[in-house]
């Protein structure tokens, strides 16, 4: 467990997608009779070997609750635990270990911030939100809208997906309590300018919070240079398990949030008449944690971190790329969102066809994508559709990946003419 947990200095010069993808078991696979294409990594990504087998080795060999016990067992357990705290920490090049929350996803992180935040919006408070958000940094803010009395401004999208960010600049004003953007478009692949977006909202008197579920994978979460005042991560997106997430804080954000839940574990003292609480981050850590999925983040992130970044950013793109020029011409095809420097995330409309029907005839073929509104349905009425076929690649997606997933399109496609 040790040896996966921990971030690797030893970085691999030369990316091969090919050693990677042998070490991600599922992707051996055949469905309908075809070798998988996986390309639904932005709604979840595959799992690998390492984190495969730290799990299996904490629950035969490791596994006790953390932090209360003072046993071996317990012992080893809050050790890896807090050891994966560490790890996402200088992921994400915070100061410190007790700027990071666990949460168990993204959603909850952001509803976190949001729940805290609403004791305090008064009225006519402000929230600045943008057309590409995902309904997790949507929704939360409505609740606000709903129950407290503040009003949601939104950033607009330009016709090449970027955001207007002279817009932005506009719907700052003194009223501006919470700015939350994401830092990568989950529909789009447009990657923002957060630290600028950061620097106004600042200047504006109004905080920040960054939305990296995408962003973590695909671009770069330096917190510092962004300076924001929280930031997003889901694990299951960045090759961990399911039911785990982090929320990062600046120390004095995060001091001055109130408790999310109640329960063990937050609390320094329980009495008849009075209740203290634990600092930051056990504060909103309530209850027995997700401790073997923190454990599997924490793997995830030592495995990432031999790969150069940017080589697998470089890598990644290629194959959107690649994809792109094959289905270049087409007129039957609309790509959604084709800002500069954007991620390997290639949404698109065919035309005749629904986004449902699309992706089912191309999974005959193997080829798994996203269809639907992805979770972004203001960004679809923006966009004008209704539905939209998404392919998302990964580090482990290879040149074949690509062209099979051209040809599955073209092969559905085929069927509406």
């Amino acid at each position: 467990m040790a040896d996966g947990q921990t971030l690797k200095t030893k970085v691999v010069n030369t990316f091969d997608p090919y050693a990677v993808r042998a070490q991600f078991p599922i992707l051996s696979r055949q469905v309908n009779g075809k070798p998988l294409v996986y390309l639904d990594n932005a709604a979840s990504a595959q799992k690998p070997r390492a984190v495969i087998d730290a799990l299996t080795a904490t629950m035969e060999g490791g596994y006790a609750n953390v932090h209360r016990g003072l046993h071996t067992l317990s012992n080893e357990a809050t050790e890896a635990f807090e050891k994966a705290r560490e790890i996402v920490a200088r992921f994400l090049n915070a100061e410190s270990p007790e700027q990071v929350v666990w949460t168990k996803g993204g959603t909850e992180a952001i509803n976190l911030v949001a729940n805290g935040l609403g004791l305090s919006i008064e009225p006519g408070d402000e929230i600045i939100v943008s057309e590409m958000e995902h309904h997790s940094n949507i929704v939360p803010w409505h609740l606000l809208r709903e129950r407290r009395g503040a009003v949601i401004k939104w950033i607009p999208v330009l016709d090449d997906g970027s955001l207007d960010m002279a817009a932005y600049a506009d719907l700052l004003g003194p009223k501006t309590r919470m700015v939350a953007v994401t830092h990568m478009s989950n529909v789009l692949g447009t990657i923002n300018p957060v630290a600028e977006i950061t620097r106004l909202a600042h200047a504006a008197g109004a905080q920040v919070l960054i939305d990296g579920c995408q962003g973590a994978v695909h671009a770069t979460p330096d917190v510092q240079a962004i300076g924001c005042d929280f930031y997003v991560l889901t694990g299951h997106k960045l090759f961990a398990p399911t039911g785990i997430g982090a929320l990062y804080g600046k120390a004095e954000a995060l001091e001055a949030l109130p408790p999310y839940q109640g329960g063990g574990e937050m609390i320094e003292t329980v009495e008849r008449d009075r209740v203290t609480y634990a600092k930051p981050p056990h504060r909103f850590e309530a209850g027995t944690p997700p401790i073997l999925e923190a454990i599997g983040l924490g793997v995830a992130l030592g495995w990432l971190a031999q790969y150069d970044r940017a080589a697998v950013q470089a890598h990644e793109h290629a194959l959107y790329q690649r994809a792109v020029d094959r289905l270049d011409g087409e007129g039957w095809l609309r790509i959604l969102g084709q800002a500069h420097g954007k991620g390997a995330i290639l949404t698109f409309a065919v035309e005749g066809a629904h986004a449902h029907d699309v992706a089912q005839i191309m999974d005959r073929y193997g080829v798994a994508v996203r269809a639907g509104l992805h979770c972004a349905e203001p960004l679809a009425k923006r966009m004008g559709v209704t539905s939209s076929t998404r392919a998302s690649f990964a580090l482990y997606n290879t040149v074949e990946d690509a062209d099979a997933f051209v040809d599955a399109l073209i092969k559905a496609r085929n069927f509406f003419v």
